[in-house]
């Protein structure tokens, strides 16, 4: 089963320039790791009953279900205890105990990565219980346990994506694209300030003026690596009713909607995915205004009109649970099931098992790259699909060096999705787009396989980057294998 929209993320990282705020409540950690021998039950004791969450390890009742992520493959990692933050503090004495401990550390919120780096061997700091969002003017303050249907339904206008269980902070540090990026830019675009903590245990409170290279590091330079963001700061937009539609080709036309879509160019107002998923061929989408001579426009450059052709006015909250795959479904039902920070006990919405690649087009595709793209969906293709979102708009709108995501002049990102199983059509297709896309990726969509990583998700920025990490975690206390 393929998901439903996918705009998965990480979680972890932050920013918007920088001063701390007063050391926090509880023991501050030390510079560097002291301890020479592993943390023992008393120690992780001691742990939970500093929190005002909750810290759950191996044997308590609920161990099971708050180490799963989203993507069932990863229940194998057994943590060896999860912190269910309720506030800054209880991060910063989450990073002074994993210090002291020498725990390794992973920073979650979703638990939709891609390659499982929310979870690990050591201690999961899980932000859902910072939830809360409110609204200032025009802009809002946002948890970073917050869940895009709760920013969508609760919100004012931010730019996010679609899955409605993925969590605001990994969207945000990664980029964030999604249905309004056309018209309102990427989720780190909107972002003015966030609260952040770093290795060496200090709560930050940044903006534009204060640490501005950890506030251009948390626009778009992944999840993770850099600290654990605890509160965003984001400019919004009005939010008003959208124009869902969907447009149907059979599978014979794939390659002239293809070919038309690339060549649509319709305005700002207008973002679309072609969704190529046998047996056949869908353009989706929202605008502000009506699309109806646009779809008209696209049926020319395709070829001919869809078989099926489907658009309705709609609200805001509507439209983003008809392109979550939710519709029908209060916001409750648009959760993942349970009685854990982040989850509701009458969600409905699944965990999904997949594996995927990603590129971001930099050119439209030429037509033997079109010709390769729909052979490798061809026949027995239970399992594959390809989704094309568009990009341009307020995303062009800005340099490549502006913020870490340097993907400016992309066109639109393309994402393989195949069953886990499937990894050999996965790799295959990937590497026959790779001499016509040049390599470039998105980082939300972290690929374990990626060789040149920093190239492909931070381009020219990953140098800056670099020397970022250096300076607020020299020891590296926040690691993975794709870490900065």
């Amino acid at each position: 089963m393929r998901p439903a929209r996918r705009t998965f993320l990480l979680a972890g990282l932050a920013a918007a320039g920088c001063s701390s705020s007063p050391p926090p409540r509880k023991s501050a950690p030390p510079s560097s790791p002291v301890a020479t021998t592993p943390a023992g039950p008393a120690d992780w004791t001691a742990l939970g009953r500093g929190l005002d969450g909750r810290l759950v390890r191996p044997g308590d009742a609920a161990y099971g279900q708050a180490r799963r992520l989203y993507i069932p493959r990863f229940d194998r990692i057994r943590p060896a205890g999860i912190a269910y933050c309720a506030n800054p503090q209880d991060v910063a004495e989450c990073v002074a105990f994993a210090q002291r401990m020498r725990l390794p550390v992973a920073v979650r919120c979703g638990g939709h990565n891609y390659a499982g780096w929310s979870t690990g061997t050591g201690l999961v700091v899980d932000v859902s219980p910072m939830d809360r969002i409110r609204t200032d003017g025009e802009r809002a303050v946002v948890g970073a346990g917050v869940r895009l249907i709760d920013l969508y339904a609760d919100g004012p206008g931010v730019p996010a994506g679609t899955c409605p269980t993925v969590g605001v902070a990994g969207l945000t540090l990664g980029g964030g694209l999604g249905p309004m990026t056309r018209a309102h830019g990427l989720t780190c675009d909107a972002l003015e300030a966030v609260r952040i903590v770093t290795a060496d245990g200090r709560i930050r409170d940044c903006d534009a003026g204060r640490d501005a290279d950890l506030l251009w590091a948390s626009r778009g330079g992944g999840g993770g690596a850099f600290g654990v963001a605890v509160e965003f700061t984001f400019r919004t937009f009005g939010r008003e009713d959208l124009t869902w539609f969907s447009a149907r080709w059979p599978w014979s036309k794939a390659a002239a909607v293809i070919s038309g879509w690339q060549r649509w160019a319709p305005p700002d107002e207008l973002w679309s995915s072609l969704q190529l998923d046998t047996p056949s061929v869908e353009v989706v989408g929202v605008s502000l205004a009506d699309p109806g001579k646009e779809l008209d426009r696209l049926a020319g450059l395709a070829g001919g009109d869809p078989e099926e052709l489907n658009s309705r006015r709609m609200p805001y909250v509507d439209a983003m649970k008809l392109l979550a795959g939710c519709a029908g479904r209060s916001v409750a039902q648009c959760h993942a099931p349970g009685g854990l920070p982040g989850q509701r006990r009458d969600g409905t919405y699944p965990r999904t098992e997949y594996a995927a690649k990603s590129h971001i087009a930099y050119r439209p595709l030429p037509g033997d790259a079109i010709d390769a793209l729909v052979a490798r969906l061809s026949g027995d293709a239970e399992g594959r699909s390809v989704l094309l979102d568009a990009m341009g708009g307020a995303v062009a709108r800005l340099k490549p060096d502006e913020t870490a995501f340097p993907h400016r002049a992309g066109l639109f990102c393309v994402q393989y999705l195949a069953a886990t199983g499937d990894r050999d059509w996965l790799r295959g297709t990937h590497r026959a787009m790779e001499p016509h896309l040049g390599g470039a990726a998105y980082v939300n969509y972290a690929d374990p396989e990626l060789a040149d990583w920093r190239r492909a998700y931070y381009g020219g920025n990953a140098d800056r980057l670099a020397r970022i990490k250096a300076a607020y975690d020299p020891g590296r206390l926040f690691r993975f294998p794709q870490a900065v």
